[in-house]
């Protein structure tokens, strides 16, 4: 295991009661502690964490933040920059979720109108949010033994980030943007990409939209949405076909020919590479889960 947090909290008295890989490289963990009183401390992990208290807590804090004590429901986010003491007490129980910086900007230009390099996780301790408890007690009650449940832990995951991009971010200090795309060419391609996912979408296209040359085009594409143009535009004809999916019953050719795939064939393969499961069963296990939830 490469995250440093996991490996920090191995080399305590922590009991590791459930650990899986979820897929897209997000990693789940539910720790449990029972001690008179240890320090822990995480320095520059190189990755994000989110941290859900499931049960006790009570005495723990953090250095520097005296008088405030984990509880249940109480969320951190600890992102891959920062540096922190916990002093641990007592028994206490939580979730982990481990994810690359890179998994929690990308989405930063569809859902915030920014750019993956502005953008990072806020250091925060003992918060408050509804929807990632909710999120966070969605994927505590979700097996992670088969392939299938670990579709549904992914797809409670993606939300779980989402929520916490929307709620958590903030612009990275200090930070100085060069190259890269003007703000209102960025979001031209980008509604453009949007409205054109069923249709061919050439890099001349997207070079005459943005009124430069091909070539200047895809390494300023690069530098703002964080991913060459044929590989954005690949991953949201995946999150349009798995929205296509979700939403109800629509034909799989009908869904294919909407997301820009030239057969049926070809989408399922591409659909299966990208999420582990074909498109049907993927409809199937999403649509199990909104009844069971």
């Amino acid at each position: 295991m490469s995250h440093a947090v996991f490996r920090t909290m191995s080399g305590t008295d922590a009991t590791l009661e459930r650990f899986a890989w979820l897929g897209d490289g997000l990693a789940a963990a539910v720790w449990h502690r029972d001690t008179e009183e240890a320090l822990t401390g995480y320095h520059q992990p190189g990755h994000h964490t989110l941290s859900c208290y499931i049960g006790g807590g009570y005495s723990v804090e953090r250095e520097g933040l005296p008088g405030q004590y984990g509880a249940p429901q109480r969320l951190c986010s600890l992102p891959d920059w920062h540096d922190s003491e916990w002093v641990v007490r007592g028994q206490l129980r939580m979730l982990h979720i481990y994810f690359m910086p890179e998994h929690f900007t990308q989405r930063a230009v569809a859902e915030l109108d920014r750019e993956p390099r502005e953008l990072t996780l806020q250091d925060r301790t003992y918060f408050e949010n509804e929807k990632l408890v909710r999120l966070c007690g969605a994927l505590l009650q979700q097996p992670w033994d088969d392939a299938d449940h670990l579709l549904r832990a992914n797809e409670i995951t993606h939300g779980a980030l989402s929520e916490l991009l929307r709620s958590q971010s903030m612009s990275k200090p200090g930070q100085r943007l060069r190259g890269g795309l003007a703000p209102l060419v960025r979001r031209r391609l980008h509604e453009y990409i949007e409205s054109h996912l069923g249709q061919s979408i050439t890099l001349g296209t997207l070079a005459q939209l943005a009124s430069m040359s091909e070539f200047h085009l895809a390494r300023m594409f690069r530098v703002s949405f964080g991913m060459p143009p044929s590989a954005w535009i690949a991953a949201r004809r995946i999150e349009r076909a798995r929205e296509l999916l979700r939403a109800g019953s629509l034909p799989l050719q009908q869904v294919a020919q909407a997301c820009g795939y030239a057969d049926l064939s070809h989408f399922s393969h591409r659909f299966r590479e990208a999420t582990g499961a074909p498109p049907g069963r993927y409809r199937e296990l999403m649509s199990t889960g909104s009844r069971s939830g």
